[in-house]
């Protein structure tokens, strides 16, 4: 937004200084005690952060006539219009009661005129027009001179008050809708939930059973095949070595077994259905490289938010110099489930996703490396069971916190249990999520769109608001010019009172 342009007669583009007197703010000392906890109300930008009311009367701090006395904090009426400056730039809010603000803000105490919820509204339509006046390296900040010359679109004192009213009127409206659709997404979410929950328990294939009980391997029966298959595979190994030398290839060892304590804890699975640790149906469970990543080019790598439930990103990476190949054994296989071994938020601590690619792409030591050995195992099944239900409990109860990072060992994934089935049912199962899971992703995506949409609306009726376009004007009301020639006569007087005043 630039300056302000073809406004209607009645109306005339002012600065911010024009309309009152701009005070910014000041912090007591934080090293004197006597300065703080008064009766004295004090807001910073912080105290806005997720607010969302038009008026404020207090913040999470207040200070006393000392700290007040001690520091550049200025005393504002009620009514004052607060603009955070920096930190961020553009928190809005007008004070219900007298108040004073830390430096992060810029405020206007309105004439008589000026409407302070009008200009409430047009200061958070200036967000941007803010910014781009802001100055600085590690953060933005308006000045006050800078904030003091911001234009503004001034109309009639009644047709501001009808501008309020007619935002007033379409944002609630806005906002009702913007509720159903965070409703609908949260409803969503526990569908998706319950979809997941039941995929695990049976119950979403137990009609597609009842029809096909005759054809169904039991877990016990699979099981055995693939450590069977395990074996089998480990022969083959031992015959490679014994044939091209190099390092002895390790017999696989089995976990203990699930406890009857540990079973009797898991929830009853259907007939035929059993529970199997996750890590004896891997080949390979295993850190990945703890090699700094640098440079525009190399080899990409994985950074740890590229993996989350259900979902790789391939686009999130670095790259890190493998010239010499030395890093080549740490490339991720089409079928790798890869887990988060550490994150700063729990809720994507050891959570996996499947790697569906043929690119040469390698991965961080904060990751695990997981490859199923057997091809009667789906990797599709096995990632939806383990970001789901009793496995991703058990995950939860593993996750420890130090210094801020959240974390599971390589142990605890292997020890995950998983509710294993019939090859058949498992392909089923997949067949099933992947279709509903795919309806809810879509609904999910059209009520993120109509988000963007009410954001964009909501913009619209603001710029409509600030140009003269969003209510009629009514020719009786006395011109903004008028008005302001008020303001400066009134502030000229009062400059003239205070000089004498001052010489007496």
């Amino acid at each position: 937004m630039g300056d302000i342009l073809n406004l209607p007669k009645s109306w005339i583009q002012v600065t911010i200084a024009d309309l009152g007197k701009v005070v910014s703010g000041g912090t007591p000392s934080t090293k004197e005690n006597s300065f703080w906890g008064g009766n004295i109300s004090w807001i910073s930008p912080s105290d806005l952060t997720g607010y969302s009311n038009k008026y404020i009367s207090k913040g999470a701090k207040s200070i006393t006539q000392e700290g007040l006395k001690k520091s550049s904090a200025t005393v504002m009426p009620a009514g004052s219009i607060h603009f955070s400056s920096r930190a961020p730039i553009g928190y809005t809010v007008i004070s219900s009661c007298d108040m004073t603000t830390n430096q992060g803000f810029k405020s206007l105490i309105p004439a008589e005129g000026v409407f302070n919820e009008y200009i409430y509204y047009y200061f958070k339509s200036a967000k941007q027009l803010a910014e781009s006046h802001a100055t600085g390296t590690t953060f933005k900040e308006i000045s006050g001179t800078a904030f003091s010359k911001l234009p503004v679109p001034f109309p009639p004192t009644n047709e501001q008050r009808r501008i309020v009213a007619k935002i007033e009127e379409l944002f609630s409206e806005l906002d009702k809708g913007i509720e159903n659709l965070k409703t609908a997404r949260a409803q969503l979410k526990v569908y998706r939930q319950a979809l997941l929950k039941h995929a695990f328990e049976g119950k979403l294939t137990a009609q597609w059973r009842a029809e096909n009980q005759d054809k169904l391997e039991t877990a016990d029966a699979l099981l055995k095949r693939i450590q069977q298959e395990r074996a089998q595979r480990y022969q083959q190994q031992l015959a490679d070595w014994e044939t091209s030398g190099g390092s002895k290839p390790k017999a696989p060892k089995r976990l203990p077994p699930l406890t009857y304590e540990e079973l009797a804890g898991l929830p009853k699975l259907p007939e035929g259905w059993g529970w199997e640790k996750y890590g004896d149906l891997c080949s390979v469970v295993r850190n990945g490289i703890s090699a700094k990543p640098e440079g525009e080019s190399g080899t990409p790598i994985f950074r740890i938010s590229a993996v989350r439930p259900l979902f790789f990103d391939m686009t999130d990476f670095r790259f890190i110099d493998n010239t010499n190949g030395e890093f080549d054994s740490y490339c991720l296989e089409r079928g790798d489930l890869v887990f988060t071994r550490y994150n700063g938020s729990r809720r994507y601590v050891g959570v996996c996703a499947e790697y569906r690619s043929d690119e040469k792409r390698l991965f961080p030591d904060k990751l695990v490396q997981t490859r199923v050995f057997s091809k009667n195992i789906s990797t599709s099944y096995l990632e939806k069971a383990l970001n789901s239900g009793e496995s991703r409990k058990f995950v939860e109860s593993k996750i420890r916190t130090t210094a801020g990072q959240s974390g599971v060992s390589g142990d605890d994934i292997k020890n995950i249990p998983v509710p294993i089935c019939s090859t058949e049912e498992q392909i089923q199962i997949v067949e099933e999520l992947e279709s509903k899971l795919s309806k809810v992703d879509q609904l999910d995506q059209t009520i993120t769109s109509s988000l963007q949409q009410a954001e964009t609306l909501r913009q619209s009726i603001l710029k409509k608001a600030f140009s003269g376009q969003l209510v009629p004007q009514d020719p009786h009301d006395e011109p903004a010019a008028e008005l302001l020639a008020r303001i400066h006569d009134d502030r000229n007087k009062a400059n003239i009172v205070k000089t004498k005043g001052g010489k007496a």
